[in-house]
């Protein structure tokens, strides 16, 4: 079974639908791709609620794509984890994803 590790929580007031295991960004909606993300919220949070996210630490996020252990991650175009393409690293994988739909722990 995969844990989380959270070190560091922040809140932000959700401007979109917030999604557990999903990247946050520092508006407050779910990361774009290639978005710089604030953390990953750690529950469900509706539009206007505000979102504890975690912000250090090691998380779940699902994955958008295989992406391997160790690899930099990003956000995909929903929030999902996928390996470093463009723009800004959200962290490092601690466990390979094998498909999109996989839960790995993201260290940042």
């Amino acid at each position: 079974m995969k844990t989380e590790k959270i070190l560091m929580a922040t809140t932000v007031l959700a401007t979109s639908a917030l999604a557990r295991f999903r990247f946050a960004n520092f508006a407050g909606a779910t990361a774009a791709a290639a978005d710089a993300t604030l953390g990953v919220p750690v529950s469900n949070f509706d539009i206007g609620e505000q979102a504890s996210v975690a912000t250090h630490g090691e998380m779940l996020v699902e994955a958008g794509a295989a992406v391997a252990v160790g690899a930099q991650v990003q956000s995909d175009a929903t929030g999902r984890a996928i390996t470093l393409a463009a723009g800004v690293a959200s962290g490092r994988a601690r466990d390979a994803a094998a498909a999109a739909g996989d839960f790995i722990r993201v260290l940042r």
